[in-house]
């Protein structure tokens, strides 16, 4: 496993999320609005979003269905519309208007789940997290680094396997993979530097 993790490091020494933010806030947002969509897609999203809602307070003069028109184009934007102007309340209401910057109070706002946190806290504070995302989830099973059923459990695996200083990029060393090689259908073992040391090639592809 750790010559597993030096070889990610190796592909990815500059890896970084594809999300494109200026501060925690929008980070938080486009974390958000990401589920089930791509990073692409956000940033044209969020490109016309944050010219003039780029903070909690701007954000919350829009309506829920202001603020769906904004963001239909990412897929589940009622939910998302929803959980966005609830956050930015939480926001104005418990943090004095800034995002919060420990993990305990990010998991407290409304609609941000276990991975946002992980993500806005690992990245926007640097703070030590791994947020399992589709791409983290498949790379981590497959390979065998971290296996699980839920993204909890490879989490926790990820968290054991990997030392804490290197748990940030990590993260990003395992999306860029899962982006660029392992992908869902159709991964390429051919050209992958991991085979020697994947459970999924090894096994023949088969799980």
């Amino acid at each position: 496993m750790e010559e597993l993790l030096a070889e990610l490091e190796r592909l990815y020494p500059d890896a970084k999320p594809a999300l494109v933010y200026t501060t925690p806030y929008e980070l938080l947002v486009a974390v958000i609005l990401s589920a089930q969509c791509t990073d692409e897609r956000v940033n044209k999203v969020t490109a016309v979003l944050f010219e003039q809602y780029a903070t909690p307070a701007a954000m919350v003069t829009l309506s829920q269905e202001e603020l769906e028109r904004y963001i239909y184009s990412c897929g589940f934007y009622r939910n998302k519309a929803a959980h966005i102007l609830s956050a930015s309340r939480d926001i104005l209401e418990k943090f004095g208007g800034e995002v919060p910057q420990t993990l305990e109070e990010l998991r407290t706002l409304a609609g941000v789940g276990r991975k946002t946190a992980n993500v806005v806290y690992s990245v926007a504070f640097g703070g030590a997290a791994i947020a399992v995302d589709t791409h983290v989830f498949r790379v981590s099973n497959r390979t065998g680094l971290a296996r699980g059923k839920t993204p909890e459990e490879v989490e926790e695996g990820l968290m054991k396997a990997i030392p804490e200083a290197k748990w940030a990029k990590a993260h990003h060393w395992l999306i860029w993979h899962g982006r660029k090689v392992c992908h869902s259908q159709r991964p390429d073992c051919t050209a992958c530097t991991l085979k020697q040391w994947c459970a999924y090639f090894r096994d023949g592809g088969r799980g």
